[in-house]
């Protein structure tokens, strides 16, 4: 069952547009060149409860947008939106109850008291019954790791920590969906490893992921599906396998050679560490894995092969540019 549906979103924008210097700010004053920027352009999918879903897309793809319309912060400039029953834009208010958010950029901590006094002014707003409270609060401190650390000020505490804290604020008042953008940015790896086990942990019990994120891990780690917008459009939307086979059934292959290189005939080497380290690419559509290196074997003397997917960085590098 769809928990989110969206239908032929389009957000458009109107700037204007004025020349440089003097006499061309002057004359703006009274025309300007009317510019209209289509960030989102007539997308649509589902997606169903209990899901995590990666979104995903350069600087000023339009993915910011999307993300705020299906918050209810920005109204469309066409399509339509249902989530959790909600229209977000129109129905604001109830829609709120629904729905949490963690912004890795942007804290919902109050800086200079501890994190539960925060917490317990998200109980009232919410009207959070007290013993539901007391039972998410002890669950989630227990499953985070920060009983002691929701007890001193915001202002003293790790980024690692407020992260931590970030996510119980969010989630205190078990919302259906809960959108991340960036997440773990600025985390060290314990404390990226303590997050996407909390974010995996609550996804089992029911709630609704919608991630954005530059880091590539996080989608690897928790994301089941990834939809990619560049440009406005939606040009990738499927699971996280169809994705590593975008570019078709590629390997890269890592080899250490006993003596180096003279005929490069028939490999496509994309790396050269050193005059006996190189990295090359087989395409497993053409020839199978063990038919690659069956020939490699009779023509190069190896002392060490290493056989990986592609890059998940290099497929969505490849995607954005086209």
């Amino acid at each position: 069952m769809a928990i989110i549906t969206v239908e032929n979103l389009v957000k458009t924008y109107t700037t204007y547009k004025r020349g440089s210097g003097f006499r061309e700010t002057v004359k703006s004053f009274f025309k300007r060149k009317k510019v209209v920027v289509n960030a989102v352009n007539d997308i649509s999918f589902e997606i169903p409860e209990g899901q995590i879903c990666g979104l995903l897309g350069p600087n000023g793809a339009g993915k910011s947008t999307t993300v705020k319309m299906l918050c209810g912060a920005l109204y469309p400039t066409s399509g339509r939106i249902e989530a959790a029953g909600f229209s977000p834009a129109r129905d604001r208010r109830h829609y709120v109850h629904e729905i949490g958010a963690v912004f890795g950029q942007k804290s919902q901590l109050i800086w200079d008291i501890p994190p539960e006094d925060s917490f317990n002014l998200n109980r009232a707003i919410y009207d959070i019954p007290r013993s539901d409270y007391n039972e998410r609060l002890a669950n989630m401190t227990k499953l985070l790791d920060v009983a002691d650390v929701v007890k001193k000020p915001t202002r003293v505490l790790s980024l690692g920590e407020r992260m931590k804290c970030e996510f119980i604020m969010a989630m205190l008042h078990a919302p259906k969906i809960v959108f991340l953008d960036e997440p773990t940015i600025g985390l060290d790896v314990i404390a990226k490893a303590s997050v996407r086990e909390f974010i995996a942990n609550m996804n089992k019990q029911g709630t609704t992921f919608i991630l954005t994120t530059h880091d590539l891990d996080d989608v690897c780690e928790l994301a089941e599906r990834v939809i990619i917008i560049n440009k406005g459009d939606k040009v990738f939307d499927g699971e996280l396998e169809g994705l590593q086979h975008y570019l078709g059934r590629k390997k890269i292959i890592e080899l250490t050679l006993a003596k180096p290189l003279t005929d490069e005939t028939g490999l496509n080497i994309i790396e050269r560490r050193s005059d006996l380290q190189i990295t090359i690419e087989a395409d497993m559509e053409r020839v199978s894995i063990r038919e690659f290196l069956q020939n490699l074997s009779t023509t190069l003397k190896i002392t060490d092969i290493s056989v990986k997917e592609l890059p998940m960085e290099r497929i969505i590098a490849d995607i954005y540019k086209k």
